[in-house]
């Protein structure tokens, strides 16, 4: 079903992008001749079609009960470094701060997704496109923090923060930061 409205994204984004790039040239430069090109035809029913598919293959999904939001979202990274939110690490005595460390990345979802996101806000539901991206990003962040404390020789990062803020469009910036420590 996935690949289904990818194709359908796929077509609507094509239909959409010839039919404004070239379709409308071909408008105002002929202006006088009221046939529509067969090309300009395809575009406009493959964006009408695609919007079909993905409308289509979205209310079938939802309809579909099969997996529950905890099996799409993606694991946590393994890792020798210990994380915590808190200051105090129970049962373990902080011997050194090494300092701040921080993973950063900036994640996008395509306009096909967006698209599919957009559709799944008017009939409702949870934007799968969004948690798998939101996902992907905190564990390359969290990752990049990581490895800037392994680099470091640290044994945990302590007060682990993330935050996120939107750049432009459905482009997501995610910081994840804390602190690194040596352990007894």
């Amino acid at each position: 079903m996935k690949i289904l409205r990818q194709i359908g994204s796929l077509a609507f984004v094509l239909g959409l992008f010839v039919a404004i790039l070239a379709g409308t040239p071909w408008y105002i430069i002929i202006a006088d001749d009221p046939v529509i090109p067969w090309w300009l035809r395809i575009a406009v029913f493959s964006l009408l079609g695609g919007i079909l598919v993905v409308l289509l293959t979205v209310a079938f999904e939802q309809r579909k009960d099969t997996t529950s939001a905890e099996a799409r979202l993606p694991t946590e990274p393994d890792s020798s470094v210990l994380l915590l939110n808190s200051a105090a690490i129970p049962g373990r005595g902080i011997t050194e701060i090494l300092g701040l460390v921080q993973g950063h990345t900036v994640f996008a979802i395509w306009l096909g997704k967006d698209l599919s996101a957009l559709v799944r806000l008017i009939l409702g539901g949870e934007l799968t496109e969004y948690t798998e991206m939101m996902g992907s990003a905190r564990v390359e962040a969290t990752n990049r923090m990581i490895n800037e404390a392994a680099r470091m020789g640290a044994d945990a990062i302590i007060n682990v923060r993330y935050m996120t803020t939107s750049v432009v469009g459905s482009a997501a910036e995610l910081l994840a930061y804390g602190t690194a420590v040596k352990l007894v």
